[in-house]
């Protein structure tokens, strides 16, 4: 029976309280829950889910690595083009001699083998945030701009960013253009060991971040 005390202002009531044991399977099951978060974390981000067929589009930032990915499956595949995104370079952009990563990354492609048929830069314009997103807009105005119907785009990115991608790349597109992604590994860290370097830490934490943010929080104008 509740007792009241205070001329009945307050009353006083039992409750349940963990004991050793309760804290104990506690503490366990937050360590079991961590341990299996860090290790399949990366391979969520970093998916890898492409289609057949569409455009083939490789954002302009990635590595050579990256690129050498795009070369085998443009060539395997038989694409038409490959699209190259990209905003402007705002850091180092006078030694680099390129304006935007569209530019960067389609100049990597062409010294990698491509001729200037086969590769299509798009850039896109300077945006503080929400890069990613900017890009997609640029390709999707460059296409209808043109007049060219796609209705499945191959995105090629690198690592952790993979998954992020995809679904700005989605939202940008509209739901009547299916987006596959590849994602090609990232070379400053062991995928499978990422938290034993500070890249890989650097990289997958904020892309934890970044995608949540992106999934759940992100809501373009143009939505």
């Amino acid at each position: 029976m509740e007792k009241k005390v205070c001329w009945g202002l307050v009353r006083r009531r039992n409750c349940l309280v963990l004991t050793w044991r309760g804290w104990l399977l506690l503490a366990l099951s937050l360590a079991t829950l961590s341990v299996i978060s860090v290790r399949e974390i990366y391979p969520f981000l970093a998916v890898t889910e492409p289609v057949k067929g569409g455009l083939l589009v490789v954002e302009g930032w990635v590595p050579d690595v990256a690129m050498k990915a795009v070369i085998a499956e443009f060539k395997q595949h038989h694409y038409e083009k490959v699209y190259v995104t990209g905003g402007p370079i705002y850091r180092d952009a006078q030694l680099s001699g390129y304006k935007t990563f569209a530019e960067k990354g389609t100049a990597t492609l062409l010294k990698l083998g491509l001729n200037t048929n086969e590769v299509q830069p798009v850039p896109s314009e300077w945006i503080r945030r929400d890069r990613t997103y900017s890009e997609a807009v640029a390709l999707k105005k460059w296409m209808l701009d043109r007049g060219v119907v796609f209705t499945t785009v191959h995105l090629i990115t690198e690592g952790a960013h993979a998954r992020r991608s995809r679904l700005l790349f989605q939202r940008a597109l509209g739901s009547g253009v299916t987006v596959g992604v590849t994602s090609v590994p990232d070379s400053e860290y062991d995928p499978e060991h990422w938290w034993q370097s500070s890249a890989g830490v650097r990289i997958v934490v904020g892309e934890t971040t970044a995608y949540a943010y992106a999934r759940f929080v992100f809501s373009p104008a143009e939505e």
